[in-house]
């Protein structure tokens, strides 16, 4: 599954009869059950298991019909939990059905749907999220919640090929987000919030430090993705020493959070098929930095580059998905005219003209 791009980033779970027993509205912070042993074992498992994926990268989110005091009042005060609020990157306790709901997730999170998995004990909420919302895998969870990290897990919907220090850290990432769409309200324009964050990036050649995330992002990588090509850590290191290529990551921090490894370009000096341009190999980049200026910055380093190496023009492609849809002008954006189906160029304009 992970091999494939298709990949689990986030679990949505519901609270009541899913994290703990009974109805925290009904029953009170003393009448539901969690607990090491005893009648509520089964959820103190179940929260020592979503803690684990969260350990792991995956994202955790809550959806729950509920009054939001409520909601939160087992993570602030039951001494049982192991769950904490601070451990889910969107927390969303209200009246609304959880199609939408989970539709509010998803954009917050900027992941497809089927990067989600909404775990939910009543049978209800989980058709109704199976036909409102067909992309979210939503397992069917047993009655016996004594069987729920059972069940969960012989569907092997966690898999993964890599994990990286940016995975442990993914939650925080998520919500320092979160943070930052609530500070950009009180600016006048996005330029003049995008300048407040004091934004660094760094890009460097592939180094092998970096080749396990560089690798796992080629792999995880859908929607801002221009070609879709799965390379694995030996290929990428065959990139990285390879003369010809010029194989670049890029990292960005800013004064709310240090978003790590967050974009890959890679391009061919004097391929076979042009021997006179620069060809862009691959182009993928993180949702989450979307809008930040990356991609201007980035691909005036390409344009430097052939400039440099005295090329006149550069060659790109953008291979079309199911899930790249949103990458379909980027190469037009920046003045790339098409040349085949899949096939752009861009022709240099002379030195002191700026893209």
């Amino acid at each position: 599954m992970a091999s494939l791009g298709q990949v689990i980033k986030c679990v949505v779970v519901d609270l009541d009869n899913t994290l703990w027993g009974g109805v925290i509205g009904d029953d009170g912070l003393d009448g539901i059950e969690i607990s090491a042993h005893g009648d509520g074992e089964a959820f103190y498992r179940m929260q020592q298991y979503l803690r684990a994926l969260k350990q792991r990268g995956i994202v955790l989110a809550v959806c729950s019909k509920n009054e939001m005091a409520n909601a939160l009042l087992p993570f602030e005060e039951h001494p049982e939990m192991i769950l904490r609020r601070e451990d889910f990157a969107v927390f969303l306790a209200n009246w609304n059905d959880k199609a939408v709901n989970i539709r509010e997730i998803k954009g917050t999170l900027n992941i497809g749907f089927d990067s989600i998995v909404f775990l939910d004990d009543n049978p209800f909420e989980r058709n109704l999220v199976r036909e409102l919302i067909p992309g979210v895998v939503v397992p069917e969870l047993p009655e016996d919640p004594a069987d729920y990290v059972r069940a969960i897990s012989e569907l092997n919907l966690f898999e993964t090929t890599s994990f990286s220090a940016e995975d442990a850290k993914r939650t925080e990432l998520y919500q320092a987000e979160a943070s930052r769409r609530e500070q950009q309200a009180g600016f006048a324009s996005v330029e003049e919030f995008l300048q407040s964050l004091d934004m660094r990036i760094t890009v460097a050649r592939f180094d092998p430090f970096h080749l396990p995330r560089i690798s796992q992002l080629m792999q995880r990588s859908n929607q801002f993705n221009l070609t879709t090509r799965r390379l694995s850590e030996i290929e990428c290191k065959a990139l990285m020493e390879n003369p010809a290529c010029l194989p670049l990551y890029a990292k960005l921090a800013d004064r709310l959070s240090d978003h790590g490894l967050i974009s890959i370009v890679t391009v061919e000096a004097q391929p076979a098929t042009n021997p006179a341009a620069l060809a862009i190999r691959d182009w993928l980049m993180s949702c989450r930095v979307l809008g930040r200026g990356v991609e201007t910055f980035l691909m005036n380093q390409v344009v430097e580059h052939a400039r440099k190496l005295g090329l006149p023009e550069v060659t790109a492609e953008y291979i079309p998905t199911t899930k790249n849809g949103m990458v379909k002008d980027f190469f037009q954006q920046f003045g790339f005219e098409k040349s085949q189906r899949t096939q752009q160029h861009l022709t240099l304009a002379p030195p002191n003209r700026k893209l």
